[in-house]
């Protein structure tokens, strides 16, 4: 990475943490150790936006995912943390550019809308957060032990994965299972940027301690099985983590002599944006090994 995108990448982390303070460019510039005079048009340079408006669309992206999964917080307090001072000029704002209102979005997100107006920046962001080669001291091998999960498997477009998820998170409400008291896990079955939409598989599931009943929601038991796995934590969106885990099969893997035991990679999401900063998110990636190990019970 050039000396300069690493100082921009500060630049990003800096407007993450600040997003409910004051907007300060000159302060901005500083962290890019920039003439403010350059600061603006470098930054509009790299992004195609300026530096106020990027703020003003990841505060929408966090009221976004407040709005869709955090159903407890009122739409009034999403609209003040999104630093609007009342729930009128909040409304217009978020239909400008989703095209739903607040309210509507809760109900029944378009994430068709949500995705053409984040993809872009997500990958812009991407190029700075991300390119980084992998700190192979970094990866432990552990022994995972067996762990009962929920399990909702979606299948089709990425895209619609937060429609999977809003129903994941009912059911986990409904059977008193939250982050807080039941881990979070995430299978990976099939690479975004390979698979055809259509057959796209992604497991959204929780750590459980006993039976439950058939659902509507399609949730069912299944098993992350006990095994060796190699495991490294990633900071940021899990949606950025694509280069860490080309890394790991890339640099890792061949260097280490270790053999990939037949179970899809899973991750254990530890934190969550929008609850902190999106790139203050952590998620363990788990590649699963040969060794002592039993099979798990996915379909």
């Amino acid at each position: 990475m050039s000396e300069l995108k690493k100082r921009f990448q500060k630049v990003l982390e800096t407007i993450d943490r600040s997003l409910d303070g004051p907007l300060d460019v000159p302060a901005l510039a500083g962290v890019a150790a920039y003439s403010k005079f350059h600061f603006q048009r470098q930054f509009s340079a790299f992004f195609g936006l300026g530096v106020a408006e990027y703020r003003r669309l990841l505060k929408l992206k966090r009221a976004g995912q407040q709005l869709a999964f955090r159903v407890e917080l009122p739409v009034t307090e999403i609209a003040y943390d999104a630093g609007y001072e009342n729930l009128e000029s909040f409304s217009r704002a978020f239909k400008r550019d989703f095209g739903q209102s607040p309210s509507a979005f809760r109900s029944t997100p378009d994430w068709s809308v949500w995705h053409r107006t984040y993809d872009p920046l997500l990958n812009l962001k991407g190029q700075f957060m991300s390119d980084q080669h992998l700190d192979v001291s970094a990866v432990r091998i552990i022994d995972f032990p067996e762990t009962p999960v929920a399990l909702l498997e979606h299948r089709g477009s990425p895209q619609e994965v937060p429609a999977s998820v809003r129903r994941f998170i009912a059911w986990r409400k409904a059977n008193a299972s939250p982050p807080s008291r039941s881990a979070t896990f995430n299978i990976l079955f099939d690479d975004p940027r390979t698979a055809l939409p259509e057959e796209y598989r992604f497991g959204i599931c929780c750590a459980v301690a006993g039976q439950f009943k058939e659902n509507a929601e399609g949730v069912i038991a299944a098993t992350l099985p006990a095994g060796r796995c190699a495991v490294i934590r990633h900071s940021g969106p899990l949606d950025l983590a694509e280069e860490t885990i080309r890394a790991l099969y890339r640099d890792w893997l061949p260097r280490s002599g270790e053999e990939l035991r037949d179970f899809p990679l899973f991750v254990q999401r530890l934190s969550f944006f929008p609850d902190v900063p999106e790139h203050e998110a952590q998620t363990d990636i788990f590649l699963p090994l040969k060794g002592h190990g039993t099979a798990g019970v996915i379909r």
